[in-house]
């Protein structure tokens, strides 16, 4: 499985678990509480292991110079923005977003079970958040140690789908693009 993409083994895994939710008895209330607190244990491990990241950023202390040109929003006829950061600011952010798409899914997922009455996702959000997790670029860096390089080269590429293409692209971080945005003029902000 190490070859296939992510999203292939997140489609494989869902496959698997709706056909193990079909098996499992969620009217028994011995099962159900089961059910919910292995999907609450996942949860836990996931902000744990990016408080654990927080903490492996602010020990790096990484004030490295980081430049990249933005892509502007699709539909826009303005260009990209400049941005100069820190490598430490730049996975601080990037772990803000990832805390915030958690909380997120953890919301859905609320309103699913207990305004909806929907049981079999708690399932299959038990394991995919949790996947995801522990593949994010960050995870990769600061837990197991992966060199900053390849795929991994700050700013981080973004996954290809949908979303990816309505935000307008990837950040270009290459000399000529952030020279051109330096003599345009575009930008301005310089987050600390």
């Amino acid at each position: 499985m190490a070859s296939l993409s992510p999203q292939i083994t997140n489609l494989i895994i869902m496959l698997g678990m709706m056909q193990v939710s079909k098996r499992i008895p969620f009217d028994d209330p011995n099962t159900l509480n089961i059910v919910r607190g292995v999907y609450l244990a996942s949860n836990v491990i996931i902000a744990l292991l990016y408080l654990y990241v927080q903490a492996q950023i602010s020990k790096k202390n990484d004030m490295t110079t980081l430049k990249y040109v933005e892509p502007a929003p699709v539909g826009s006829s303005e260009e990209g923005k400049l941005v100069t950061t820190t490598i430490k600011a730049y996975d601080s952010q990037q772990l803000k977003s990832l805390f915030r798409g958690q909380l997120m899914g953890v919301g859905m997922m609320a309103f699913m079970h207990i305004y909806l009455k929907y049981t079999n996702p708690l399932l299959i959000q038990s394991i995919i958040p949790l996947k995801s997790a522990f593949e994010s670029n960050l995870v990769k860096i600061h837990v197991f140690g992966t060199p900053a390089a390849g795929d991994l080269k700050r700013p981080f590429k973004q996954p290809a789908g949908f979303m990816s293409a309505m935000q307008g692209g990837a950040a270009q971080s290459d000399k000529k693009a952030v020279e051109a945005a330096e003599r345009s003029g575009r930008g301005g902000a310089k987050e600390e």
